[in-house]
């Protein structure tokens, strides 16, 4: 297969989690595609737009440079690349931080103690940064994985890493010394999109899947003279949709909650008087941006 002049180009991660969840979203999101056994290219059905798999940290670069539209990568990657991209979209998956990190019962205590001390990372443009804000001068080592190894087989004094848990600091008996940045996964756009009308419908379509996986809908009954209370509780995004019972003394109430606040507000109906109260999940929808509630 070949890409076409005139089809969008979407650049999605070739593998690991990233590439995962990417394709989770492009596919919840009604993008379909079948990609092949270890096949670079995948076109999008019913949509002018092809998908193309990329090494992640070169989705900025190439979108920067218009080889593709739109890409999913690691806003970490973006600023690394220093990458003249539009940032879309937050997807709302992949989040972590971009640590210093250093033995756990060393010396070093600031960033300033790395001074003439040796740092490795993935990542020695935001790391340069990071340091010359701190007047650290050090003997950079870059390095394209198992970073956090590196201290305990002496070839840095320190590390510059993604954090997710902190399970694998814990393993290798470092700490973190201090915070870079934290990042998540992005949708990215090139300055020389080729297909705007595409490019809007597809974020379109990623902002109804991110969106819908931040609420819960939540319904319930509750005795009409509780209502005005309820409603303060359950606002909705704009607001609830109530219904009248049989029993006249008792609605049916609808609303979308913030999903991890659904148990404490289950909680507060309940103790309300509200009973029957049941939580569904959104696969996707479409919402005003200008919720209000």
């Amino acid at each position: 297969m070949n890409f076409s002049d005139s089809m969008l180009r979407i650049g999605v991660p070739s593998k690991g989690r990233l590439s995962e969840l990417a394709t989770e979203l492009l596919l919840q999101a009604g993008l379909s595609f079948r990609r092949q056994e270890r096949a670079l290219f995948a076109r999008v059905s019913g949509l002018s737009a092809d998908i193309t798999f990329l090494r992640t940290d070169d989705i900025p670069t190439l979108c920067a440079e218009g080889a593709i539209d739109l890409g999913i990568t690691g806003s970490d990657s973006v600023a690394e690349a220093q990458a003249a991209v539009d940032v879309r979209m937050k997807l709302g998956v992949g989040r972590c931080k971009l640590a210093v990190c250093v033995p756990l019962h060393g010396k070093i205590q600031s960033a300033s103690d790395l001074d003439g001390k040796r740092v490795a990372t993935s990542f020695p443009r935001t790391t340069e940064r990071y340091l010359d804000k701190h007047s650290a001068k050090v003997h950079l080592v870059g390095l394209n994985g198992s970073v956090e190894i590196m201290i305990s087989l002496g070839v840095a004094d320190a590390i510059v890493d993604l954090v997710e848990t902190g399970s694998t600091l814990a393993a290798n008996q470092l700490r973190i010394l201090d915070i870079i940045g934290e990042y998540e996964t992005v949708l990215i756009q090139s300055p020389r999109c080729r297909d705007q009308v595409t490019a809007d419908r597809i974020v379109r379509r990623l902002e109804g899947v991110v969106i819908a996986r931040d609420y819960s809908l939540l319904e319930y009954n509750i005795p009409r003279a509780k209502l005005a209370i309820a409603e303060a509780i359950t606002p909705g995004f704009t607001s609830p949709t109530v219904n009248s019972l049989e029993d006249p003394n008792w609605c049916a109430v609808r609303a979308m909650v913030k999903r991890k606040e659904v148990i404490t507000i289950m909680e507060q109906l309940e103790q309300i008087g509200a009973t029957a109260i049941l939580e569904f999940s959104i696969n996707n929808c479409r919402l005003d941006q200008s919720p209000g509630g």
